[in-house]
């Protein structure tokens, strides 16, 4: 650490920002956090994450005190302004591929407090809250940041890399010069969280009322919670719909009006936007620096804690394993064609919601409730897989998610991750021998006594795969499965020297327009 304050500067401590500095130093790297902000931000924000991401929380240690602040909803449904269901998506059907129930609700600040303390807990991390970036310069050995605190003070910090985790107005995107592609998807919303009060009986669902004189949604929260969101009239402003008195009187028909403790108002205009580089040398953009979505499909905050995770385990690589800096040139290769599908999932059920003219209105329910009555509803489509960069793309089953088994063993439920612990994870019908990668690798043959509660499921996947063995990432997407004795072999070439003609940082082309702009509250 010679000249080097610290391995990883994680700029922004928000629950992306948090999760990464927790992954490094789980790492076994020297992480510095700073954040402009004292405190965590005491009211909610987003409103809901999936079984991927408290699978990502179980392995950060914080999933139980995660449970503490969240609930599991049992369906999403979409109606019109009649009350008809024109489409319903069962969300507490069974168990999800990481075994947790499918979707959760939560209250925010709850999540932060949890993940901070993990961070402040590690003798490798350093937090300075208070603190905020002034300014980036790079080289070819690390980048020298500029960062003022509270009094004013400007002092530099010198690390090998830098992320920028600091949200949709990102500092550390102004600094490097990268401007945003556009959806054009723009359309502002009041939202109204509350604390529900004993007498209060509210849906039970979480609901998107598709009706064209006002588009709403209503959705529980955290335990105790509820918000909504109204969208604005072309005539409406943001000074008209915050007035205490409209937003008593929207939530009115609800039955609610009296019962609910108003917790937070504010309008936000909901994007799509994309960052048109996600690293730029040493330094590097994840959550709502890289890609804001609109909320409808609720894969905001899970994109950005994925970002964490892919980034992560690849900085350990470089920094600890001697894995080639082209690894990195994967993360934007891997992550933007999967936040670029959400992105435009959500927006087209922003479409369905938000469509304004009536007789347009009318055809959309006639077509949706002709689908729903003819059972030709699809269910919600899980996010996609990976479909390219540090994997072996084309073999059975790589890019995807491995699953994690769930089994009950001396009366205790044990889990596939707690049990094997950290990856990469080489699981084969035989004993696989010693390969080429030097670095950390679980091999482990499937008579392994820790695979013994979950034996029979990788099997059934191993078999679906029609594969001998499979070599699952840290993060526990899977690398490639096939032979055994191929696997480390196709991992150690990918880790030394990157991957095949080495990837650029050329960004996707979309139907939007590179803009610079940033999503802030009116």
């Amino acid at each position: 650490m010679s000249g080097f304050d610290c391995d990883v500067l994680v700029v922004g401590l928000g629950p992306v920002g948090a999760a990464l500095a927790a992954l490094l130093v789980q790492q076994d790297l020297s992480v510095m956090a700073i954040d402009k902000d004292a405190d965590v931000y005491p009211q909610p924000r987003a409103a809901h994450f999936d079984h991927e991401i408290m699978r990502l929380f179980q392995q950060l240690g914080v999933a139980d005190e995660v449970l503490r602040h969240s609930r599991v909803p049992p369906a999403y449904e979409f109606r019109n302004a009649g009350g008809e269901v024109l489409m319903r998506f069962e969300l507490d059907g069974g168990p999800s591929p990481s075994g947790w129930p499918a979707s959760f609700m939560f209250h925010q600040p709850g999540l932060e407090n949890a993940l901070r303390a993990r961070v402040t807990a590690a003798p490798n991390a350093d937090v300075r809250l208070g603190h905020r970036l002034v300014g980036l310069a790079q080289d070819a050995e690390g980048v020298t940041a500029e960062v003022e605190n509270a009094a004013g003070e400007l002092r530099t910090i010198r690390a090998r890399y830098v992320v920028g985790c600091d949200g949709a107005s990102s500092a550390v995107r102004g600094a490097c010069g990268i401007g945003l592609d556009d959806y054009q998807f723009d359309e502002p919303w009041l939202v109204v969280d509350v604390h529900v009060g004993a007498s209060a009986h509210l849906p039970t669902e979480n609901l998107q009322i598709c009706d064209p004189a006002g588009p709403t949604t209503c959705v529980l929260m955290g335990p105790g919670r509820h918000r909504w969101e109204f969208m604005l009239r072309p005539d409406q402003t943001a000074n008209d719909v915050l007035d205490g008195g409209y937003v008593r009187e929207r939530l009115r028909p609800w039955g609610c009006a009296d019962d609910v403790t108003i917790e937070r108002k504010a309008v936000y205009r909901f994007h799509g936007l994309v960052a048109e580089a996600w690293r730029q040398g040493r330094v590097l953009l994840a959550g709502d620096a890289a890609h804001q979505t609109p909320p409808f499909a609720g894969q905001g905050m899970c994109s950005g804690l994925r970002d964490a995770a892919n980034l992560a385990w690849k900085l350990a690589a470089i920094l600890r394993l001697g894995a080639g800096e082209a690894l990195l040139d994967t993360y934007q290769t891997e992550r933007e064609p999967h936040t670029r599908a959400l992105i435009e999932r959500a927006i087209h059920m922003g479409r369905v919601v938000c469509t304004a003219d009536p007789v347009q209105a009318a055809a959309r329910d006639a077509a949706l409730l002709a689908e729903r009555r003819a059972g030709r509803q699809p269910p919600l489509p899980p996010p996609p897989d990976l479909s390219v960069g540090c994997l072996m793309a084309g073999t059975p089953g790589a890019g995807q998610l491995f699953p994690q088994p769930w089994a009950t063993a001396d009366g205790e439920t044990v889990r596939l991750d707690d049990a094997l612990g950290p990856g990469p994870w080489l699981i084969s019908r035989s004993t696989p021998s010693v390969g080429p990668w030097e670095g950390p690798m679980q091999r482990i043959p499937l008579d392994d006594g820790r695979l013994s509660p979950f034996r029979a499921d990788i099997v059934a996947w191993l078999d679906k795969q029609g594969a001998d063995a499979v070599l699952v990432r840290p993060d526990r997407y899977v690398f490639v499965s096939g032979a055994a004795g191929e696997l480390e072999q196709a991992f150690a070439d990918q880790m030394k020297a990157g991957p095949p003609g080495r990837l650029t940082q050329a960004p996707l082309q979309s139907s939007g327009t590179a803009v610079a702009a940033s999503v802030a509250p009116l």
